[in-house]
């Protein structure tokens, strides 16, 4: 009876929370008993246990219940998977289905469940938004996603908050196991890979870990900046790094700035990421977060055809709201909720007015204080080099370059942008601007730097 309910409940379960999410969470899960209000599980490490109380335990209640089995808890028991060729308890069978034989082809290697993160269906390479600031990563990422030999190992791609790095990853892996659905792909983010790799010394299991991380034909580490500083961490994933390449194993890795950049990480293991091809993701363009918003919008109106949008709201919004994908997709999502609710057209009003709060936010100012300081920064020298009399090369051209991006980012006028740096004529500042334009067609040094900085001031 007990198998039974179960077994009702994972085939609703696989349909609500979709089909990854079930086989890496909930498929390892054994009902063991039901009582008082209470169903335990067998579950074969804690790390799922934990996942599935966080994540999905209103799904198992809501579907027990339905069921006939009012559930108000759920309790875990860690019970580790069985040895090779010992019996091992399986998840129930979905009803009407056949059960797989004990005899499967040893070709069929799908990834362990309890390994690591799930995948978003969302993610594809279907939904990903093609524009200049991500033609390259999205280009390498398909070439690593077909499987076939890719002249580079890791791809590394970094850069701000959503600006793509996780989707593309989630892409990779989708499309990889399409291609290669005998092959092991593992997707985790950093932080997962420490806490597994303590757990395993918290339990003696570490050759089990190495195993496991040693096996797979893809790894993927999201965000592995959060390494840093911890140094039995680094020191097994560069061997784990290691051991993959010599095997001639796929290593996709996102940060977010590039390798040679992240603080703390050991010099041996920045030498190693930098070997392969190093992508940078740069903030979107107006054109780009329009064709994003474009793209939503039709999956909207799928599902919702008597939708209707005002004539310039997209592109209101994408002039706006430049801080990441993140914000902008999560806009239009309550500009979306709010018209379907109160049943009103997405007016330009109605958009300043539901998203007056990410608005005020988005208004954030670029002053010319942050504009020196960053390029001061940058160049390397004394702040008030900035206002100060010096004519050297070495210092004249960074102040050049600060009047410039003090023209193109910031609402001053000449005469007052000539103020603020040390009480100069507004010809002098001209001037300025005027060598920079030129050295941006001539010095490509220059024109990436500026570029650089551009990104820096307005992400």
């Amino acid at each position: 009876m007990m198998d039974d309910v179960w077994g009702q409940a994972c085939a609703a379960l696989e349909t609500s929370v979709g089909p990854n999410n079930f086989n890496h969470w909930i498929k390892p899960l054994r009902l063991t008993n039901l009582e008082s209000g209470i169903a335990h599980f067998a579950s074969p490490t804690r790390f799922i246990s934990d996942w599935v109380n966080r994540h999905f335990a209103k799904d198992i209640m809501g579907e027990l219940s339905r069921h006939g089995q009012p559930v108000e808890r759920l309790r875990f028991d860690v019970v580790p998977q069985a040895a090779p060729g010992r019996a091992r308890p399986a998840v129930p069978a979905k009803p009407q289905r056949p059960v797989a034989s004990a005899a499967a082809p040893a070709t069929a290697r799908a990834a362990r469940p309890d390994m690591g993160a799930p995948l978003d269906p969302r993610y594809t390479f279907s939904n990903f938004v093609v524009g200049k600031p991500n033609e390259l990563a999205h280009a390498a990422a398909r070439r690593v996603a077909e499987g076939g030999p890719v002249g580079f190992n890791p791809l590394f791609l970094y850069g701000g908050v959503g600006l793509g790095k996780t989707h593309l990853m989630h892409a990779i892996a989708h499309d990889y196991q399409v291609n290669h659905p005998a092959a092991q792909v593992l997707y985790l983010s950093a932080e997962q890979f420490m806490y597994r790799f303590v757990q395993a010394l918290r339990e003696s299991s570490i050759m089990d870990f190495k195993s496991m991380f040693r096996n797979v034909n893809m790894l993927m580490v999201d965000d592995v900046q959060f390494i840093a500083g911890k140094d039995s961490t680094q020191e097994e994933f560069f061997h784990t790094f290691n051991a993959l390449v010599d095997q001639g194993k796929q290593i996709v890795i996102s940060a977010d700035r590039a390798p040679a950049e992240i603080k703390g990480l050991e010099e041996r293991i920045k030498s190693r990421l930098s070997c392969g091809l190093i992508v940078d993701l740069h903030p979107t363009t107006y054109e780009l977060r329009l064709g994003i918003l474009q793209s939503k919008t039709v999956g909207f109106r799928a599902q919702q055809p008597d939708l209707e949008i005002g004539t310039g709201v997209l592109e209101f919004l994408a002039h706006r709201i430049t801080t990441n994908v993140r914000v902008l997709e999560g806009a239009l999502q309550r500009l979306f909720a709010h018209a379907s609710l109160l049943r009103r057209e997405i007016t330009l009003e109605v958009a300043q007015e539901c998203l007056a709060d990410i608005l005020r936010t988005n208004d954030r100012k670029i002053s010319i204080d942050d504009i020196q300081r960053k390029v001061a920064e940058h160049y390397n020298i004394r702040l008030a080099d900035m206002v100060g009399p010096k004519r050297a090369r070495n210092v004249a051209r960074p102040r050049q370059i600060a009047m410039y991006l003090s023209k193109q980012l910031t609402s001053r006028s000449l005469p007052e942008i000539g103020r603020r740096f040390g009480g100069r004529d507004h010809t002098t500042i001209m001037h300025g601007i005027r060598k920079i334009e030129e050295l941006l067609a001539d010095d490509k040094t220059i024109a990436e730097d500026v570029a650089m900085l551009k990104r820096l001031l307005e992400a």
